[in-house]
């Protein structure tokens, strides 16, 4: 069914398809239109589901590891500080090996107080036991909300999975959608170590160093299995509803001498940006980064690379960029732009094309640099 829609909405549209059994809800801006929806569909009765309202981000993540723990498909969504009051659960989440599914709405962190898009808030938790996929688009914010549950549920990789929307620049922006019937696409959950409600017993969660290396292992082995896993589910989505997808997604790269590198829409943003360079005898590509956790392993061919990074981690540099300096061994021109919803065009990214030094790091708009 083809219909319009917001970022939100189509994350809310997803997890009606996907049909979770329970949802805790607490809202925050700009993620708030999330749970609204949601909060509809169950008014309505169009999704039957346990709809928690709690106090705070930290209730509604320990709802949906309760929920989870009971072997309960669950979903919630936050932003920004929301993420950040989350955080002693996000990491209880991912070590119970609990698939639970989150769409978090990236905003700036303060202070001082910012509503608008960075990815600090995501990249805070990029050390949690997460998987974390970064989309574009109101169309593959659906889709891989629909995917996130397939891919968090599979018994190779049982680990939550967060879902990253630019805030107002995708979760407010209003774009074309097609919804479909996902069928036996997402099975029924299963949980192996699900707690038996009818058979109710206590465990101790206290681990001595004899066993705990052990399951810190067990989340990096299936983080590893993940990529096969994820790969295959992407697959399977393309084959049955025709669209594709990747761990990045790449533009016109094949003949590039440059490529640029971005999260989220400044990713679409430096599409534009390639044209242009283009008609102007510079061979530009963009690969536009989906997955980060688990991070792709990425090959330049020792070609150039721009980096734009929506964040900064203080003392260190662009997170993207050091990432990708560590598993690549490339030198990326690392720019920091779009920090707090700063405005980023594609005249300003074909600009750090055509100026980039490799090696070196640029923040965009600082000392008169704009």
């Amino acid at each position: 069914m083809l219909t319009i829609a917001t970022g939100n909405k189509a994350v809310a549209a997803a997890v009606k398809a996907a049909k979770p059994g329970v949802i805790a809800a607490y809202p925050i801006t700009p993620q708030t239109e999330i749970v609204e929806q949601i909060a509809e569909y169950v008014t309505s009765g169009d999704l039957a589901t346990q709809y928690v309202p709690v106090e705070s981000e930290h209730s509604a993540m320990a709802a949906c590891i309760g929920a989870s723990a009971a072997g309960v498909r669950t979903f919630t969504a936050t932003s920004s500080h929301g993420l950040l009051y989350m955080h002693e659960m996000v990491h209880w989440a991912a070590g119970a090996r609990l698939p639970i599914v989150m769409a978090n709405v990236n905003r700036a962190l303060g202070p001082g107080w910012n509503v608008w898009a960075e990815h600090s808030d995501a990249f805070s938790q990029r050390d949690t036991g997460w998987l974390q996929v970064f989309v574009s688009t109101v169309q593959e914010a659906y889709d891989a909300t629909l995917m996130a549950f397939r891919i968090a549920e599979h018994e190779d990789v049982l680990l939550p999975v967060m879902v990253n929307l630019d805030g107002f620049t995708l979760s407010h922006i209003t774009q074309s959608l097609e919804a479909v019937d996902p069928g036996d696409f997402i099975p029924p959950v299963r949980v192996p170590h699900a707690i038996d409600v009818e058979n109710p017993c206590v465990y101790g969660p206290l681990t001595g160093p004899t066993e705990y290396y052990k399951f810190r292992w067990d989340m990096e082995r299936s983080m590893r299995d993940a990529v096969g896993v994820i790969a295959d589910v992407e697959r399977e989505f393309a084959e049955r509803f025709g669209r594709q997808y990747g761990v990045t997604e790449d533009y016109r790269c094949e003949d590039a001498e440059v490529i640029i590198v971005a999260v989220g829409t400044l990713g679409k943003e430096a599409e534009v940006a390639v044209d242009l360079l283009r008609e102007e005898g510079i061979a530009a590509g963009s690969m536009r980064l989906r997955w980060f956790r688990p991070f792709p392993k990425l090959d330049f061919g020792g070609r150039d690379v721009v980096v734009i990074d929506r964040d900064y981690s203080f003392g260190f540099g662009g997170v993207v960029a050091h990432s990708i300096r560590s598993t690549t061994g490339a030198e990326p021109y690392s720019v920091i732009a779009g920090l707090g919803g700063q405005e980023v065009t594609y005249g300003d990214i074909a600009g750090f094309v055509r100026t980039r030094q490799p090696g070196a790091e640029f923040w965009f708009g600082v000392n008169g640099n704009v």
